[in-house]
């Protein structure tokens, strides 16, 4: 006797945000979809706990309870879920109904744009270099920069721990600049402008991937739309 395990795909396509029950059949049916690397056929099961679903190429995330939240992180607040000194932390300031951490880090002095999830499969295609997920960053700085100096955080800055990637790097004013990495090394931005004479006096993160929102207020959160969840998992999709 054949046990048949698990949920039915439609079903947890369809809870996932993929559209109505029959839009997530017509999904399967036109072979959009695959399991595990494998084109689905419709009536077929998945364990969500160990099976890799993917839509048109892009993995998405199917267990359920998944939470995203994205925050505007004051400074001074830290990038953990405790702080042993006492300091308040991001993960104080979304709501404690699922256990979140972070995606990726900024320092305590950074402000900006960050996720908090239980997603674990978006958090690391996210962080990981390889994927190449742009974050972008307004730097002010010391002094003003030259068209030389400028020139080296676009071509590759030498740090400590070797040279950065190319940069997106363009000047808003004299000492205002924004800044377009996909590394994510600690520090990194303000590694790069100390690297050149020009230290960051203030830093600010205003986009993650294709999200952006400049209505958050310091210290507010909202939940990410369904639409923007699949976007970030299309930017997470392909390795570089």
């Amino acid at each position: 006797m054949i046990l048949f395990e698990g949920e039915r795909l439609q079903k947890v396509l369809a809870r996932a945000g993929l559209g109505s029950r029959r839009a997530c059949e017509e999904l399967i049916e036109e072979g959009r979809v695959t399991v595990n690397g494998e084109v689905a056929i419709l009536g077929r099961r998945v364990e969500i706990a160990a099976d890799q679903v993917a839509v048109d190429g892009v993995i998405i995330g199917v267990a359920p309870g998944l939470v995203h939240y994205l925050l505007n992180k004051p400074r001074g607040v830290v990038c953990t879920a405790s702080d042993p000194q006492g300091r308040p932390t991001v993960v104080e300031l979304v709501p404690s109904d699922a256990r979140v951490y972070p995606v990726g880090r900024l320092d305590t002095d950074t402000e900006g744009l960050l996720l908090l999830t239980n997603d674990g499969e978006l958090t690391h295609r996210l962080t990981h270099p390889s994927f190449g997920v742009e974050k972008e960053y307004l730097a002010e700085v010391e002094g003003e920069p030259s068209r030389g100096s400028l020139r080296i955080l676009r071509e590759g800055v030498a740090l400590d721990d070797g040279i950065t990637a190319p940069a997106k790097v363009s000047a808003v004013s004299p000492s205002l600049l924004k800044i377009v990495i996909h590394e994510g090394r600690n520090r990194q931005v303000r590694r790069m402008c100390e690297a050149i004479g020009h230290p960051v006096q203030r830093l600010v993160r205003t986009r993650i991937g294709p999200l952006r929102d400049g209505s958050l207020e310091p210290g507010a959160w909202r939940v990410l739309t369904v639409d923007e969840v699949r976007a970030l998992e299309r930017a997470a999709s392909v390795e570089r």
